[in-house]
């Protein structure tokens, strides 16, 4: 609702509309001025009712969409193939006394 005072326009909220304002849905919002009543705990409590509902329902829409994407780019993008696995070596050596040396390469990897 906009007020013109002294000429200048000014955005004024009404506390029906700051309630409004909690629904993010157009559906939630329909409802909600369809169900209240008048009485306002009666009202707080369908609209905190609602908001819950909303909530659950755009998360549970926002999940289908994501699995939905990474389904299709699934079917796009072949899958990475599985890293190689590395190669473990020990090696005593005169120089350790009570420990080997060890490593880890790559399987194409060779001493020189």
């Amino acid at each position: 609702m906009f007020v013109r005072q002294c000429g200048v326009v000014t955005n004024v909220t009404t506390p029906v509309e700051q309630e409004f304002s909690r629904l993010k849905l157009a559906e939630f919002r329909v409802l909600y001025r369809t169900w209240r009543r008048g009485v306002p705990w009666i009202d707080h409590l369908l609209l905190g009712l609602l908001v819950w509902l909303e909530e659950k329902l755009i998360d549970a829409r926002v999940k289908v969409e994501v699995d939905q994407a990474i389904e299709e780019y699934k079917k796009i993008e072949p899958p990475v193939p599985d890293c190689v696995t590395p190669v473990y070596t020990e090696t005593f050596t005169e120089a350790s006394t009570s420990l080997p040396e060890m490593r880890l390469t790559a399987p194409w990897y060779k001493e020189s």
